[in-house]
């Protein structure tokens, strides 16, 4: 009989735990546990209490102050049923709480005492809590599937019997703990890189080491350099990569040559950025003796040089893309290619691989020809040399200059009919004095020159990509690299139109045409306004972001079913690809393995938003810089951004960016009003809102954190 009892009372223990292993990470108090096995009569409740109670002193479950009862960690594994796991990248904060990101649904919150020794974009397998109505879905990161990095930038500080790392990346919310002897001489106070070397679960700091010593903070070169190593970018090429390049020679083949199409009679160019150094296209002009233009768009071909799976090839590959920052170009490929070798400079024999057009005088293409070349090019161009000429200063080669503008208009007009969106990203560019000092800020102007050359370089992508991936009577598609653009997100929009409409404009949703033509309106009603940038920046986060891939979806944004990048091999790893994958198929290739370059395609994107990360990051420092000895010198700016922590200023001027705190403005309690993009005083109701003139005094500038703080002076007209 007393077995019986045991056995009766170890089920019902049983039964208890499987209540707990439905739901493991909830608190549940013994009657909720009850009404879950449909248990109603109090004696019966009275001994689920015990059985609790019991289960507490065996150490399953833990007890609360508010008499909830809860799974202890350590059996979770063993009695939860049905447990959800998601694994994706984590998004952590300067809080020490994060976000699991997902493509597939809703971002998870991940409390920041539920991160385990999770970092800023690891890979993780996350937990779900069960979904609790009206709030957002919640986990606990369980696993490190993947490390995405274990090396950190920051300042060193060191006390007598240890020392910590604290990272330069607010995204990194703990300090990397240095036993003495791993400092690698470095002192304190000095930007070091440290690389994390063990990282106990229950530890609150994970234990590292100095790698790399980069100087004192506050040197242009230690700051430049702490970004790229911030952002996992080389500072240097691999000693076996300057070897192979050492035995490339400059000379040009002449069995080569003869395998090529031959254009170093007729007249071409080249057109860059005043200061540029890589020449990576060129363009050719001729006259038909039909009266059509033939048109040549001359790419470096860097494939020539960069054989696959050499140590040159995977050291392009790692790096993915050419880094521009504010002071210097890390490039992908070492000097004597990208500036030398590969570089099409004025009056050397180059070789090219091309896209040459027939167009008649409306632009529209008669004939086109795709393959390998040998080009010289008669003159090396500024873009602000060709606006000149375009604005109607006469000058050598005027006219060739004026019908390749022609050209590229009507192919712009036609680009814009079909749907093209007229997306204008600013740049800003910085005057730098003899030791990079910044002494001027402006913005980088595109302008009918830019546009010529991006015109023409839009049909190569555009033509390329249709060559390989387009189904025609005498083509069949075969595997490609494109360069693609989804559609945007049915709610992102809905939430624009809502927000420019709270700001006085209109956008047109319905249709993918109507949605074209009404951004293309609102860009140009909102150009030179206080809230052109804000209005852009969320008009571009509106979009998905374009990406490499194998799998064709066209490209949204510009309009176009095919694209790719073709025509700038120097500095991104998949023109290359494409490069070597056009030849290969031009040549009867078969259709590559898509899933060898898809994993490459990844890699690339991912590179791509690192270089753009470390750029915006460079901005930022030197805008700082910039602001640092002008503290208490009063600016005009307008409202760039309204949130939580406060009131974001622009500065007329010089562009820079900052915020005026909540607790900054004293005058009055201040209330966020997020419908209508302003803040109000709840006493004098003064309203400040997007897009208002404003004065601003400097009131700090953090350089670690790049980051500027600005006092209100005054609202400007008030």
């Amino acid at each position: 009989m007393e077995k019986q009892k045991k056995n009766a009372q170890g089920t019902f223990s049983e039964n208890i735990l499987s209540v707990f292993g439905k739901e493991p990470l909830r608190a549940m108090n013994y009657k909720q546990v009850a009404s879950r096995m449909g248990i109603h009569d109090k004696a019966t409740k009275n001994n689920v209490l015990n059985v609790l109670q019991q289960l507490c002193s065996e150490g399953i479950l833990q007890e609360n102050n508010r008499g909830k009862f809860l799974l202890k960690q350590e059996h979770i594994s063993k009695y939860a049923k049905h447990q959800q796991y998601i694994v994706g990248e984590l998004d952590m904060k300067n809080t020490g709480k994060a976000y699991l990101l997902r493509d597939d649904g809703e971002d998870i919150f991940i409390a920041a005492g539920n991160t385990s020794t999770g970092l800023h974009g690891d890979i993780v397998k996350v937990m779900l809590f069960p979904k609790r109505a009206n709030r957002k879905l919640e986990g606990r990161v369980v696993e490190i599937v993947e490390r995405k990095k274990s090396q950190y930038v920051g300042i060193l500080e060191v006390n007598k019997n240890f020392a910590y790392l604290i990272p330069d990346s607010t995204k990194i919310p703990v300090d990397i703990f240095i036993p003495n002897d791993a400092l690698n001489k470095a002192k304190n106070g000095m930007k070091v890189v440290a690389e994390i070397t063990d990282w106990e679960a229950h530890s609150r700091n994970p234990i590292g080491k100095v790698i790399r010593v980069l100087g004192m903070p506050g040197e242009n070169n230690v700051e430049m350099q702490s970004i790229l190593m911030e952002f996992d970018f080389p500072l240097e090429f691999p000693k076996e990569v300057e070897a192979e390049v050492k035995k490339i020679k400059d000379k040009l083949p002449t069995d080569e040559i003869k395998k090529r199409r031959d254009f170093r009679d007729v007249w071409t160019i080249t057109i860059d950025p005043a200061d540029a150094k890589d020449f990576d296209d060129a363009l050719s002009l001729q006259k038909l003796d039909n009266g059509n233009w033939e048109v040549g768009v001359h790419i470096a071909d860097v494939s020539w040089y960069v054989r696959p799976d050499t140590p040159l090839d995977q050291e392009a590959f790692k790096r993915g893309t050419s880094v521009y920052l504010v002071d210097r170009t890390i490039p992908m490929l070492p000097e004597k290619l990208c500036n030398n070798v590969c570089s099409l400079r004025p009056d050397e024999d180059k070789f090219t691989f091309s896209a040459v057009f027939e167009l008649d005088e409306t632009a529209k293409i008669v004939k086109e020809w795709f393959g390998k070349t040998v080009i010289r090019s008669n003159r090396r161009y500024a873009y602000e040399e060709v606006q000149k000429m375009i604005e109607g200063e006469k000058a050598t080669f005027y006219p060739e200059i004026m019908t390749l503008h022609r050209l590229a208009s009507r192919l712009r007009e036609e680009r814009q009919k079909q749907g093209s969106i007229n997306f204008e990203s600013r740049e800003v560019k910085f005057v730098l004095d003899e030791k990079a000092h910044p002494i001027s800020v402006y913005l980088k102007e595109q302008k009918e020159a830019n546009w010529l050359v991006e015109d023409f370089m839009l049909l190569a992508n555009r033509r390329v990509a249709e060559r390989i991936g387009k189904a025609t009577a005498t083509n069949k598609p075969r595997t490609f690299v494109y360069r693609i653009h989804d559609v945007p997100n049915p709610e992102k929009l809905t939430d624009f139109a809502s927000f420019v409409r709270r700001l006085g404009y209109t956008v047109d949703i319905q249709n993918r045409n109507s949605l074209t033509n009404s951004f293309n309106k609102l860009f140009k009603k909102i150009e030179g306004k206080g809230e052109q940038n804000l209005i852009e920046t969320v008009a571009l986060r509106t979009m998905q972001k374009a990406i490499y891939s194998t799998e064709n979806i066209g490209h949204y944004g510009l309009g176009f079913d095919y694209y790719t990048h073709f025509t700038s091999p120097i500095r991104r790893y998949p023109d290359l690809m494409v490069h070597r994958l056009l030849e290969f198929y031009l040549n009867g290739g078969n259709s590559m393995n898509d899933k060898i370059l898809e994993g490459k395609c990844e890699h690339a994107s991912d590179m791509e938003k690192k270089a753009q990360e470390a750029e915006r990051a460079s901005v930022k420092y030197k805008q700082a810089e910039f602001l640092e000895d002008k503290i208490g010198k009063i600016f005009e700016g307008h409202v760039s951004g309204i949130s939580k922590w406060g009131v974001y200023v622009e500065l007329v001027d010089n562009y820079c960016e900052g915020l005026i705190r909540m607790n900054d403005l004293t005058d009055d309690y201040y209330y966020i009003d997020e419908q209508n993009y302003r803040i109000v005083g709840y006493h004098t109701k003064k309203i400040i809102r997007l897009g208002d003139p404003i004065r601003v005094t400097i009131k700090e500038v953090n350089m670690q954190k790049r980051m500027i703080d600005f006092a209100m002076v005054s609202a400007i007209n008030s």
